[in-house]
């Protein structure tokens, strides 16, 4: 029924109290919304949190959206934002965020499911690695990194997404990526 038509078409549906045409919009957009949470937060439950509070926070706001920018920019801003109010939240309640997400054994990435025994566990290593050191960057290069690498989004989706410049948004990639490539080369010698 809603699949011919545009988001920002469901979204003026959903604001004359179609139910249904708000319902559609999270089908299309909920597992992009607990993508992006997971690449911030690295914890399931409260990634699934933020996502679900994404979408109460979009429903009790859709007459203030303008169509400025597309329902996927706005959903995303809405999502960036809850995932900052978790954080500010953890840290009040003087949880060490970083020191959580060393020990939680969900994975940003997933290994191949036919892989033989020992590729699996090399992927599996290598998938550690990487998520500890997107885990370890500050929170604005990793918003920018899980955005752009795992999200798929432009630089101008996530231009207006943080309602930052083009140019930062390119600066923060290029500042994230110089640094885990730093932290992934000395791992061996850690290791070692």
């Amino acid at each position: 029924m809603f699949i011919s038509l545009s988001d920002e078409q469901l979204v003026e549906l959903a604001v004359s109290e179609d139910s249904e045409a708000f319902g559609e919009i999270v089908r299309r957009w909920e597992r992009k919304i607990f993508a992006l949470c997971f690449g911030m937060l690295a914890r399931e439950d409260e990634a699934r949190d933020a996502a679900q509070e994404t979408f109460i926070a979009a429903y009790r706001n859709l007459s203030k959206f303008r169509g400025e920018a597309k329902v996927s920019s706005w959903l995303h801003r809405i999502a960036v934002n809850q995932c900052l109010t978790t954080k500010r939240r953890a840290k009040t309640r003087s949880e060490d965020f970083l020191d959580e997400e060393k020990h939680e054994e969900e994975r940003y990435f997933v290994a191949p499911e036919k892989a033989s025994p020992s590729l699996k566990i090399e992927a599996n290593e290598r998938l550690t690695l990487v998520r500890q050191a997107v885990t370890s960057l500050p929170s604005d290069l990793r918003q920018v990194i899980v955005m752009k690498e795992f999200e798929e989004m432009t630089f101008q989706e996530i231009s207006e997404t943080l309602e930052v410049p083009l140019s930062t948004v390119k600066s923060r990639l290029y500042t994230a990526l110089k640094q885990l490539r730093m932290k992934l080369e000395r791992v061996p010698l850690e290791i070692a």
